[in-house]
């Protein structure tokens, strides 16, 4: 881990702050709502190569790892106000798990699209009756006497499946008995017949809407299998870190913008002839802000460096780098709001707009109370409490 940023890193930082420049502070508002997907700002990503920085050169991708794409998430977020879903969904987590546990004809038939941007698949875990147990999940394939497998069941919260060309599920195979065996890895395009899905009305301000996916009876071919039957959930936590940190790299982007705001805000902002940023009780949470979005920035950094070098330590550094990621960037908001006043819940000034994110970090992919019984029980050997 070098604290201090390389030069492949800085030009990436400066090269995707350009390429945000070219999108307007209303560009996040218009696009959620017109009910759009942030197609233009997936479509530059793409054609810089960011959207396949994690895919492996020799299928078309980057090459990079963790530390790069996060990289690209922060700036992107910090630049626009946005992130199209598919930066995470399908470059931090699908790319990968296909490029690690995919077959050469797999890698062939979609990583390689995948790398380029013009093939975005999506990812179902989430389900409604599962909550953050993962070995509770309910949708199952079972074999078709006819070939391939049959797949049913139905996903909840699920991002961007709009903008997807597929969806990479987990399910969980029906064994002859009726019990459920272990969890599988299968693309099912989103086009596909017995397929269907429902936007999810929500509060949360994106571009990309939430999706319940419903499964009925859907074939699933043999080659759609990522990872074999017996795939496992040593294949689907490959595909969670990398998440948990792209999460986490969005919180500091978002964080980042409305601190900035809120401090040239300050300076700008004249009140009794001084400007409001003078004052203690305007630079003191301002400060105390920052500080806590460059921690979890090391954090961050630290969970990153971990993913790529392949240690086992990158779990609990991924939890806690989500973890004080969300926080940090709740307070920037929070903090951002209360500078600005009225201000700053005005859709003029773009503040308030920011929250919804960060909010959801806070819940998502994986709770913050799940997070802590992770540190408590794996990190500090206190007994498991659920």
């Amino acid at each position: 881990m070098n604290l201090v940023p390389t030069e492949d890193e800085v030009a990436i930082r400066e090269s995707v702050r350009a390429l945000c420049a070219k999108f307007d502070d209303g560009y996040p508002r218009r696009k959620f709502d017109a009910g759009e997907p942030a197609t233009e700002l997936w479509d530059a990503l793409a054609g810089a190569g960011y959207t396949g920085i994690l895919v492996p050169q020799e299928w078309g991708g980057g090459g990079a790892g963790m530390t790069e794409l996060a990289i690209v998430i922060e700036e992107v977020f910090a630049g626009t106000g946005t992130l199209p879903a598919a930066m995470v969904v399908s470059a931090a987590v699908a790319g990968p798990l296909l490029a690690k546990h995919g077959t050469q004809e797999q890698k062939e038939r979609w990583l390689r699209k995948m790398a380029d941007g013009t093939f975005i698949m999506a990812f179902a875990i989430t389900e409604p009756d599962a909550g953050s147990n993962s070995h509770e999940l309910r949708t199952t394939l079972r074999r078709n006497p006819d070939g391939g497998y049959l797949l049913s069941g139905q996903k909840v919260f699920i991002s961007g499946v709009e903008s997807a060309d597929a969806v990479l599920v987990v399910a969980r195979f029906r064994n002859d008995d009726g019990t459920l065996g272990v969890p599988t890895l299968c693309i099912v395009d989103t086009d596909c017949e017995g397929f269907t899905r429902q936007p999810i009305a929500m509060q949360f301000i994106a571009p990309e809407r939430q999706w319940q996916l419903f499964f009925d009876n859907v074939q699933v071919d043999t080659d759609r299998l990522i990872g074999g039957e017996n795939g496992g959930m040593a294949a689907v936590f490959d595909g969670l870190n990398p998440e948990r940190i792209a999460g986490a790299a969005g919180c500091l982007g978002v964080g980042r913008r409305a601190l900035e705001r809120a401090a040239t805000y300050a300076k700008e902002r004249n009140v009794w002839g001084v400007p409001i940023g003078q004052h203690q009780g305007i630079a003191h949470p301002l400060a105390e802000a920052k500080i806590g979005l460059e921690l979890a920035a090391l954090m961050t950094q630290k969970a990153a460096a971990l993913q790529d070098a392949g240690s086992p330590a990158a779990g609990e550094a991924a939890n806690i780098a989500k973890y004080s990621a969300a926080e940090a960037a709740i307070k920037a908001i929070d903090t951002a709001v209360q500078v600005h006043g009225g201000n700053g819940l005005t859709l003029e000034y773009g503040i308030s707009d920011l929250y919804w994110f960060a909010r959801l970090a806070r819940i998502a992919p994986v709770s913050r109370e799940m997070i802590l019984n992770y540190v408590a029980q794996h990190s500090l050997k206190l007994p498991k409490s659920y």
